[in-house]
């Protein structure tokens, strides 16, 4: 190997409930920049990790960790005091992002149409009392509404609630994920993702994808099990709503001080609108994901892109 080669240093794994995603996703880009000549070392992130970082000489690190340890901010965070450059967002964006009430806020405030929606904690329910909490949300929310871990990917404790009765339960599956849930009207339509990567330091969205489950929802299984979903590039929508949607990704991105790549994901109802749901800064890189597809669509392969995203890095 030439010494010359560019050295990085990808982090999968760790011990959310999308570990398996997580080390699918890193094996992806280190196939990639391999194809364009890098040096690639996988690791966990361990107690040895951060000791590796300063001493192994890494041009950049590449956080492939899904769910809190990789998407939180705080393994960001202590990146940054390492000095090596990564692939992502700062950890004050991650944070933002990674609390879905406060993305849809800022989103809002910044022009972008989101589904109306009220975030509950666990204390709420203990402090106020179970039955009148979800009395007034059944008084408030018309079904069918989405119920969700306020924080969190994957669709993991994700619930369609089509009946009032189902709400009880569906706040109780959210929160096995955490302590905080979001509930949200639902909005029918054309469920996309749109993914923004930033070249030469401006974001540019990459045609909407769009998700068609053969079961109906868009749930775990469906996101990582080939043949659970139908993907759609670009997404069967007008030209007028592709654009909308791609105006929205790029506002939300700014809005929240992304940098490098994420991914929104929305809903296009029947008038065409676009509504945001969610922001996720590090999209996941498997098989079946969704910005791999955008970026083939895209007319691009997917090691140049994750080579130049690491470039970005480096040069930020």
């Amino acid at each position: 190997m030439s010494a010359s080669e560019p050295f990085a240093l990808v982090l999968a794994g760790g011990i959310s409930h999308e570990r398996e995603i997580s080390l699918r996703s890193g094996r992806r880009v280190a196939d990639g920049l391999i194809d364009e000549g890098w040096r690639v070392e996988i690791r966990e992130p361990d107690a040895s990790v951060l000791g590796a970082i300063a001493e192994n000489g890494y041009d950049v690190v590449w956080p492939a960790l899904h769910g809190a340890s990789g998407e939180d901010g705080a393994l960001r965070a202590l990146l940054e005091t390492t000095g090596v450059p990564f692939v992502g967002s700062d950890y004050r964006a991650s944070r933002l992002a990674w609390d879905k009430p406060v993305a849809k806020t800022l989103v809002a405030n910044a022009g972008g149409v989101t589904p109306r929606g009220i975030a509950l904690s666990r204390d709420t329910f203990r402090e106020l009392g179970a039955p009148s909490v979800l009395a007034v949300v059944r008084d408030s929310f018309e079904v069918p509404l989405v119920v969700k871990p306020a924080r969190g990917g994957s669709a993991q404790g994700v619930s369609i609630v089509r009946e009032p009765d189902g709400l009880s339960r569906a706040m109780v599956e959210a929160y096995t994920y955490g302590d905080d849930a979001l509930v949200e009207h639902f909005i029918a339509g054309t469920e996309i993702a749109v993914a923004v990567i930033d070249e030469s330091g401006t974001p540019r969205a990459l045609p909407a994808v769009e998700i068609e489950p053969v079961s109906g929802d868009y749930d775990f299984e469906a996101r990582y099990n080939a043949g659970e979903t139908r993907f759609y590039t670009p997404a069967r929508i007008s030209a007028e709503s592709a654009a909308s949607a791609a105006e929205l990704a790029l506002l939300a991105h700014r809005a929240l001080g992304l940098r490098h790549l994420s991914r929104v994901d929305m809903i296009v109802d029947e008038a065409g609108t676009p509504w945001f749901l969610e922001v996720n800064v590090l999209p996941g890189l498997t098989e079946t994901s969704l910005l791999p597809q955008a970026i083939r669509a895209d007319g691009s392969e997917l090691g140049k892109v994750y080579a130049q995203l690491a470039q970005t890095a480096i040069g930020n």
